[in-house]
């Protein structure tokens, strides 16, 4: 949590210091992906089935003659199911903080495209199955990216992501036994790969 708050900081820092320049707004919409592989306790791979999740939050933007810089802090819910050949058959739903900080163009009218990392730190993670339990993500605070297009239409956006993770963040998943002895019996990656699509609504003059 120390290293989102460092973050948040940093982005309110910018944003006073191009006050000026800064525009802020609302967005909202749906993600259509996953998380990663379950990996059982030998060694066997097994994906999970795409859903439909959600988010919504804020964004700043700062523009500089075509080229911009696009601070947003959004909570994102997704859940991925997992089916009966991967021994779980279950839903597993991730809740988490989503900060990415894209650096973006305008290529043609108010077409745009844009770029950069996003960070994310994990507010809850569960599987929906009695006499398991989830365990915190190896990370709660990792780093992916996100690339895409958008239209600006006035102070309405709307805009295409694809984000992508750069390395997998295992979360165990445990039960006891009759001895209630507690053993993991497999991994999730909590890392999801997801397709988003935004509406904003900017406020101020544009």
């Amino acid at each position: 949590m120390k290293k989102v708050m460092i973050l948040l900081l940093l982005i309110t820092a910018t944003t006073t210091a191009f006050g000026q320049s800064a525009k802020f707004g609302i967005k909202g919409g749906l993600n259509f992906g996953a998380t990663g592989d379950i990996t059982t306790i030998d060694n066997q791979n097994f994906s999970g089935d795409n859903k439909l999740g959600y988010h919504v939050g804020l964004l700043t933007q700062f523009k500089f003659s075509g080229i911009f810089l696009q601070p947003e802090v959004l909570y994102t819910q997704l859940t991925t199911e997992y089916g009966s050949n991967s021994g779980a058959d279950a839903d597993y739903t991730l809740s988490k903080l989503d900060i990415p900080v894209l650096l973006g163009f305008d290529i043609l009218g108010p077409l745009n495209i844009k770029a950069g990392p996003a960070f994310q730190y994990v507010l809850n993670n569960e599987l929906d199955v009695n006499d398991f339990t989830t365990e915190d993500p190896e990370n709660s605070f990792t780093i992916g990216y996100q690339v895409g297009a958008g239209v600006q239409l006035g102070k309405l956006g709307i805009d295409l992501r694809y984000e992508g993770a750069f390395a997998e963040n295992d979360t165990s998943i445990i039960t006891q036994d009759i001895s209630n002895t507690a053993s993991e019996i497999f991994t999730i990656d909590s890392r999801p790969t997801q397709w988003i699509l935004s509406i904003s609504y900017m406020f101020g003059d544009n």
